[in-house]
């Protein structure tokens, strides 16, 4: 059975064969659910102040 992961930026599924891996020199390791995501922490962007992220709506107290 193929595990399915979350997008280290928003929080989100990804889907099987789907998304991106990024290793950083350190080996930490990030997964991406789109470009956007991917783009949003290249930027230095924290999730918790981007409202559709899970971890937005939920400073928000959206949830």
């Amino acid at each position: 059975m193929v595990d399915i992961r979350t997008c280290s930026f928003c929080g989100g599924p990804i889907e099987p064969g789907t998304g991106k891996m990024f290793v950083k020199k350190d080996g930490s390791i990030f997964y991406f659910c789109s470009s956007k995501c991917q783009n949003n922490q290249r930027l230095g962007r924290v999730p918790r102040r981007v409202a559709w992220t899970k971890a937005g709506r939920k400073a928000l107290g959206k949830e």
